[in-house]
């Protein structure tokens, strides 16, 4: 008997210790943020949708938001030269070896960080641009700074890239547009501390500086991290409010736009193919890194999100990110595991009926979405260009 009651103490200490590291845990990783909406969320997705039964084709919106950032300032002017030499080199190769299911090659989205601007490295990306095979967008690092210091240095980055042709459109007259990421993890001041940002008023930044969406989340396990996830939704900026884009409304087919920016979210989930101690799962942000490879299993978790414009399931955005010009992640970006990556896709998303894969740069997507939110149906490649042209960095 007193062995049980030993065998029974020892147990519960054990669950209790257990309770402990996963309550520690969650509160590290910053799960009581967005836990509770990702739940709901995915019970109901999963019972309300099932796509060989409910529609068509599944249109798969495959997009790659890089955090590019070759400049490095530990490393000489060479090693940074290398880094863009590696993209210019070996990208068009990957590129060219695969195809979605319109015969369009890979496309990626260079977000270059304004603070490092480079005519040389502008330059060198306007190059893999002009070959069809993806566009540059804005990135910026910044903190304790304030609105009208931010409002310039967006202003000047986007003078100093459209030099290149980068951010400004083919059309008369031409228009100043970007999406952006926030370098620091910090949109709106939503990582509490001002060092990573400083203005609670980012959004209508933004907005008035030329930005048609926001491509930052998710961010998990960072603070930062939104309650709203695997959602595309309108973020409205509230006066004196750090985080304004914690919630907002979602883009619906027919329903007019709402708030000040659009945003655009990549898949969050739990990778049960990948835990910790063999126990608990972790954290999928949608972010490929040499530590996180773009595995089948992962490419199948980011399609179960099921992100999209509300009323246009058969559109499912996956968008996912990187930071495409560190050396670590130079296998998964251009090496053997890329490759394998764009091989999953295409055999499980391309080839198999009932699937079209669309290759897309951040721009493409977000007219594609605009087109889903106007009612636009059938296949979404006719809409890559519906409201924001190429831009000049593209080939005509």
């Amino acid at each position: 008997m007193l062995g049980l009651m030993v065998a029974i103490s020892l147990f519960a200490a054990a669950l209790l210790a257990a309770g402990i590291i996963v309550i520690r845990a969650a509160m590290q990783k910053h799960l009581g943020i967005w836990l509770g909406a990702y739940l709901k969320q995915r019970w109901g997705r999963d019972r309300a949708f099932n796509p060989s039964i409910q529609m068509g084709a599944l249109h798969i919106l495959f997009c790659i938001v890089d955090h590019f950032e070759p400049i490095r300032i530990e490393t000489p002017r060479e090693k940074h030269r290398e880094r863009m030499h590696q993209w210019l080199d070996r990208f068009p190769e990957l590129a060219v070896r695969h195809r979605d299911s319109n015969g369009r090659p890979l496309q990626h989205s260079w977000f270059y960080p304004g603070e490092e601007y480079d005519a040389e490295f502008l330059d060198d990306l306007v190059t893999l641009c002009s070959q069809g095979l993806g566009e540059i967008e804005l990135h910026l690092h910044h903190g304790h700074d304030d609105a009208e210091g931010l409002r310039k240095k967006f202003l000047a980055a986007v003078e100093r890239f459209a030099k290149h042709g980068a951010l400004v459109t083919q059309e008369t007259p031409p228009r100043y547009m970007y999406g952006f990421i926030h370098g620091n993890m910090a949109l709106a001041n939503s990582r509490k501390d001002p060092s990573f940002c400083g203005v609670n008023e980012e959004i209508r930044i933004l907005k008035e500086t030329g930005c048609y969406a926001d491509f930052s989340m998710p961010t998990a396990p960072c603070v930062s991290q939104t309650r709203k996830v695997n959602s595309i939704y309108y973020a409205a900026n509230i006066p004196g409010l750090p985080k304004s884009h914690n919630w907002g409304v979602d883009v619906e087919t027919g329903r007019p736009p709402s708030g000040d920016l659009m945003m655009i979210q990549g898949p969050l989930a739990f990778d049960w193919h990948n835990r910790k101690f063999g126990i608990f799962p972790r954290i999928d942000n949608g972010e490929i890194q040499h530590s996180s490879p773009p595995t089948l299993n992962r490419v199948k978790n980011w399609v179960r999100q099921h992100v999209h414009v509300k009323g246009r399931p058969e559109w499912t955005v996956v968008k996912v990110s990187c930071h495409g010009a560190e050396d670590r992640n130079r296998d998964v970006m251009l090496g053997n595991s890329a490759d394998q990556m764009y091989s999953d896709l295409e055999r499980e998303y391309r080839d198999r009926p009932g699937y079209r894969l669309h290759y897309l740069t951040a721009r493409e997507l977000y007219n594609i979405i605009k087109a889903a939110e106007a009612g636009m149906t059938g296949d979404p490649s006719l809409y890559r260009d519906y409201v924001i042209p190429p831009y000049c960095t593209h080939r005509k």
